[in-house]
């Protein structure tokens, strides 16, 4: 499942958590791809905490808690990372991270928790949600087959890495409109991860992340650089990104076409795609301005310049993910969409 449809999965079971439907789900997928962030970016828009429990770390005893006894009988001590209402608050969401990594005795501890949403006399509070996360045993990392009897306590989704998904969440966190370009123009890298070889780095979502720092940390140290690019994502995608940066001193005046001044459109394809991720995080930029309407305007009547019109309509797809419906209201984009209908892939 692609991105942005198992963020609308786990906005609904968080949500339906207070309305007494929720179904705990558990994430499989590779290293890398996000599945954490994915959990901290519902917490985030809801405005609750996420106790995040690492099963892989942990001893039964550590979800049980500890027996003492009252009198003639044996009472068990609450353990004070579980959900508590008035210590935690009445909604939020318990990760249950790296849970294929936990010991089967360890996972066994966390069934009734998982299922019944109660361990002994403790029960979760009503507003919050259970998720869990973990790699696939394919994947050459520390994993268990998950039990039948815990597997049966969840209902299961598999993340896939969708280029588009993460170019939408790229612009809207800030990061460089190169590493944009160049992974849409390499799209077969946002994730190479081959777990025959077991890499130590290697290309993905999270290790795109570190190599847009490394590119505003080492940007006056060249040759550095591309030491670091090969650090965060592997030796030959970080050669591939330094290359592609370096040639980008070609790159046409972008804040010219922003003006609307005649800008030819360069002839390399890896320019291309450069220019069209520079336009796009312009129209972000602008985004909150009365000049708006006027730069999405001619951002469009670039695009339509393209000799490959497959390289305008990403552009525009692009712009309208970053910017939203108003797009639909700029008086070029009618016409544009018109020369464009045979080959329009436009996501509405």
């Amino acid at each position: 499942m692609r991105p942005s449809q198992l963020m609308t999965v786990l906005e609904r079971e968080f949500v339906s958590a207070e309305e007494g439907h929720h179904t705990p789900v558990m994430v499989w997928g590779p290293p890398g791809v996000g599945k954490s962030q994915m959990i901290t970016q519902i917490a985030e828009k809801h405005g609750v905490p996420v106790i995040d429990i690492r099963l892989s770390q942990m001893e039964p005893s550590d979800l049980r808690g500890i027996p003492f006894r009252v009198g003639d009988f044996v009472e068990w001590s609450i353990p004070a990372i579980l959900p508590n209402a008035e210590r935690h608050g009445t909604a939020g969401i318990l990760f249950l991270d790296e849970i294929t990594s936990a010991p089967p005795s360890v996972s066994a501890a966390a069934y009734q928790l998982i299922l019944d949403r109660r361990l002994g006399e403790y029960r979760v509070p009503d507003g919050w949600a259970i998720f869990a996360a973990g790699n696939r045993q394919g994947d050459r990392g520390v994993t268990y087959t998950m039990p039948a009897p815990l597997a049966n306590r969840f209902s299961h989704f598999e993340l896939d890495v969708n280029l588009d998904d993460w170019v939408a969440w790229a612009y809207a966190h800030g990061i460089d409109e190169r590493l944009i370009a160049f992974l849409r123009f390499r799209p077969e890298l946002l994730f190479d991860f081959d777990p025959a070889h077991n890499p130590v780095a290697f290309p993905s979502p999270r290790s795109w992340e570190f190599a847009h720092r490394a590119l505003h940390k080492f940007a006056g140290q060249p040759r550095l650089l591309v030491e670091t690019l090969q650090a965060c994502v592997g030796p030959s995608a970080g050669i591939e990104l330094g290359a592609f940066v370096d040639n980008l001193d070609k790159l046409p005046d972008v804040d010219a076409i922003v003006r609307g001044e005649t800008v030819p459109v360069p002839k390399e394809t890896d320019l291309q795609y450069a220019v069209a991720s520079a336009l796009v995080g312009r129209a972000i930029r602008y985004r909150e301005t009365g000049e708006a309407q006027e730069v999405y305007g001619r951002i469009i009547d670039y695009a339509g310049q393209f000799p490959d019109r497959e390289m305008g309509v990403m552009l525009v797809s692009d712009m309208h993910r970053a910017v939203g419906q108003e797009l639909f209201n700029v008086p070029q984009f009618s016409s544009w969409a018109k020369a464009v209908a045979d080959v329009m892939l436009y996501d509405v």
